[in-house]
């Protein structure tokens, strides 16, 4: 029997990577074995992927050595950074650095880099349609994933990039879920206009990803994005009042509104949603449901992920 091919898991019990991680362990005859990457491997969370049958190993992206030696002898790896963490796209820059170094390193044979779009291709820091962040970016959780695209393309690491989506689980633990308003009535809200939001599961992230390692070479150097569905607020409104059973509306603020809510990264995500609902076409074109679905054929739709996770939802 031929010996399974390694993958090494950066953010193993993140979202993301925890979603990679469990797709492997759910696959016993996919040919792959999991393999987590964590600071620590005593943490609750460590010990229990490693109780499903991950390998469990310490490392940090902060410290390349300790990266390089995660990722010795595995096939593939998947990486991904933890911007709201620390609200730092030059923290960002220098983790994906230190993880494109430690794979070519180590030589691994297929990397994918959870990356998004360099926001500032279509609007120049001299474009005021959207004010300027930090002094030098327009989304900043957006910007440094795309700026650092080319660290991996210039280390030589053969790659896959995943353009993701927003995670419909940003309803359960960003705080973006159905609210009251002074009004009584419930409402989510976005500055989206009647544009379209693709939208994704965060465990479908990971399934997607596991079905690109999976097919292996046709996706190397390959830009793929995925969605699970592209919604506009008001249809996701509607998902929301047949599933709780209560009428929930679509509250389009303006981007101006949105940016001064005045919660930790509102002017970031301010500037995303508008940067989405600007160019539509290209952002929903570029990530596409059917792609996603033949990489990961038990995709969710909006209507059967919320059906399953209603009940975590703080709705008062």
């Amino acid at each position: 029997m031929a010996q399974k091919k390694v993958i090494a898991v950066v953010g193993a019990t993140g979202a993301q990577g925890g979603g990679v991680v469990n797709a492997i362990l759910n696959d016993s005859k996919g040919g792959f074995t999991a393999r987590a990457i964590t600071r620590d491997p005593s943490s609750e969370k460590a010990r229990a992927l490693e109780r499903q049958g991950a390998e469990v190993v310490a490392g940090d992206v902060d410290d390349g050595e300790s990266l390089v030696r995660a990722l010795k002898g595995a096939h593939g790896a998947y990486f991904v950074t933890f911007y709201w963490a620390h609200f730092s796209p030059e923290k960002e820059l220098a983790e994906a650095r230190t993880m494109a170094q430690a794979a070519k390193a180590a030589g691994v044979k297929h990397a994918i880099w959870s990356t998004l779009e360099d926001t500032r291709q279509w609007v120049p820091l001299t474009d005021n349609r959207m004010p300027t962040l930090m002094g030098k970016y327009k989304v900043p959780h957006f910007d440094a994933k795309g700026e650092a695209n080319a660290y991996f393309t210039e280390a030589g690491v053969p790659t896959t990039f995943l353009l993701t989506s927003f995670y419909w689980d940003n309803f359960i633990h960003f705080g973006m879920g159905p609210k009251r308003g002074p009004d009584g009535k419930l409402a989510i809200t976005f500055p989206m206009g009647d544009k379209k939001l693709p939208g994704i599961a965060a465990e479908d992230i990971g399934t997607c990803a596991y079905g690109i390692l999976k097919q292996g070479a046709a996706h190397l150097g390959k830009t793929v994005g995925i969605a699970g569905e592209h919604l506009t607020g008001a249809q996701m409104a509607a998902v929301f009042s047949a599933a709780i059973g209560q009428d929930v509306r679509y509250n389009a603020v303006t981007p101006e509104a949105y940016r001064g809510l005045g919660f930790p990264g509102a002017d970031d995500l301010g500037n995303m949603f508008q940067f989405k609902r600007d160019f539509e076409s290209y952002f929903c074109g570029a990530r596409s449901v059917e792609g996603a679905r033949a990489l990961n054929p038990d995709l969710q739709s909006f209507a059967t992920w919320l059906a399953a996770n209603k009940h975590r939802l703080a709705v008062a």
